[in-house]
């Protein structure tokens, strides 16, 4: 794409949770297409404080694709109309001149707003606290292959280790539901020796609290995974599934 763009946005303003929400209309001009929609945003709130205007609040930190923190609903599509990317590798030649974009945060009664597009994740928090987590002392790093675990555990857990917690697929569910986020922080544990002395337990209580926090249920539409910015697979979900169901069964013998 040559030449710059002009675009329209629509975006969501919302002062608080409390506060009722609505779109706010903005106009564009000059953009680069090589420019992040961040970047985009960046032009956009300078224009509004040089008029006196209070910015659009938004969440970014690396604009790496690392953090997940760039959660923008896009046109319909967490993150925008890329996959495997964040908010913050799309870029504006994604876009033709004369677009109009339309931005919303996350919608999940889990993740309510904070202000404008960002929302509160720490629903997300709360459910790696409950059982996410190892507490045996692994000691200091050990040298390559010194641990005995096999080249398939190990790519699983690395696969499942991508997971950044953006919240994407629950933006993503009809559900609302957080049972790919979830999954994939139980899966990458439960294929790691470190993570075996707590594996029961911690399918059941990483579960309860996501059900806790008001996710809701997975019907197995696959939008997760499909609009998930580090594309973690839908086969966590069928081993967290298995996990819990083992969790239970033991539980019920003990």
């Amino acid at each position: 794409m040559s030449g710059n763009m002009n675009l329209t946005l629509k975006v969501w303003r919302q002062k608080s949770n409390k506060d009722k929400g609505n779109f706010e209309e903005f106009k564009v001009n000059d953009i680069s297409p090589d420019m992040s929609f961040l970047e985009m945003f960046d032009v956009l709130n300078e224009q509004l404080i040089s008029k006196g205007n209070e910015p659009i609040a938004f969440d970014h930190d690396c604009r790496e694709g690392i953090c997940g923190m760039c959660s923008m609903f896009i046109n319909g599509r967490p993150h925008g109309p890329k996959e495997g990317i964040t908010t913050c590798q799309l870029h504006m030649r994604s876009f033709a001149d004369g677009d109009t974009i339309i931005v919303e945060p996350w919608r999940a009664n889990a993740f309510p707003v904070i202000k404008d597009l960002v929302v509160d994740r720490s629903a997300f928090d709360r459910i790696v606290s409950a059982g996410g987590f190892v507490s045996v002392n692994t000691g200091n790093a050990q040298d390559g292959n010194a641990i005995p675990i096999s080249k398939n555990d190990a790519d699983i857990a690395f696969a499942a280790a991508a997971c950044i917690g953006c919240g994407a697929c629950v933006a993503a569910c009809k559900n609302a539901s957080a049972m790919l986020f979830v999954s994939a922080k139980i899966n990458q544990l439960a294929h790691l020796p470190q993570g075996q002395p707590e594996r029961m337990q911690r399918a059941r209580a990483m579960v309860h609290q996501m059900d806790k926090e008001g996710f809701g249920a997975c019907t197995n539409t696959g939008a997760c995974s499909a609009e998930c910015p580090k594309e973690i697979s839908l086969v966590n979900i069928a081993a967290m599934n298995c996990e819990f169901v083992k969790a239970n069964v033991v539980d019920s013998h003990e």
